[in-house]
């Protein structure tokens, strides 16, 4: 049976971030949420056919170990938030997403398919994490740095320095960007549909992640079906 959501810590909000659930914060990815709500029932095939071999790194790279407080952050259709599930049994794996339907997809998967792990998944702003300080012993943030703005992108690196424990693992996939075809065509679909491809950001991000007292530990590059990925996992000094 689930635990209460309460024994979960979810929680709690902060007085000035005390705002109705339904409520997110107003921010560039506004449209992107209502994109990923609207594909939020055939984006599982885009994760299948290329995000799961740079899941599988990433779960590898982070030294997860059950019994530890995980979060991870932007689940999407939930496949990298199953596999943190299942490995970590008896501990707790918490998970947030922008959009609404994916969060309650991931969260309903989830619990059919490990109706006994302690896990729940929520509707929330990465901006602004609902979550005490050092809370977490691991954090995971997947394809989400490429759908925020320059500024969201640091207040989010901000946020998951806070809430990670000293020497926790953030553990990050970015879109790989050492491809100059893959490059191109991302480009010109990203000018098609901003919302749902946002923008490349790989080569600039270990300096921006490092210049926050985080030591990267791990980076490996990961290609599926075409797809350049890149897993960077980093320490938190």
């Amino acid at each position: 049976m689930q635990p209460p959501v309460d024994e979960l810590e979810f929680g709690p909000l902060r007085a000035a971030r005390a705002e109705p659930h339904s409520r997110l914060h107003d921010t560039i990815a506004d449209r992107t949420r209502r994109m990923y709500d609207l594909l939020a029932g055939v984006y599982p095939a885009s994760t299948y056919f290329f995000h799961s071999n740079a899941h599988q790194s990433a779960l590898k790279m982070s030294g997860v170990t059950d019994g530890m407080r995980v979060l991870e952050i932007a689940t999407g259709s939930g496949e990298m938030f199953r596999r943190l599930a299942g490995n970590n049994g008896s501990g707790q794996t918490l998970g947030i997403d922008i959009s609404p339907r994916m969060a309650a997809k991931t969260q309903r998967s989830v619990r059919a398919q490990y109706p006994s792990a302690k896990t729940h998944c929520h509707a929330v702003d990465a901006r602004h994490l609902p979550f005490r300080d050092e809370s977490f012993d691991a954090i995971f943030c997947c394809y989400l740095f490429e759908l925020l703005g320059t500024e969201d992108v640091l207040c989010t690196l901000e946020e998951i320095r806070r809430v990670l424990r000293p020497r926790g693992m953030f553990t990050t996939i970015l879109i790989g960007q050492n491809s100059d075809v893959f490059n191109k065509a991302y480009q010109v679909a990203a000018s098609v549909i901003p919302s749902f491809w946002g923008r490349q950001v790989e080569a600039s991000m270990p300096a921006l992640i490092e210049s926050l007292d985080f030591t990267i530990v791990g980076d490996q590059s990961s290609w599926q079906s075409g797809y350049p990925s890149r897993v960077l996992c980093c320490r938190k000094e």
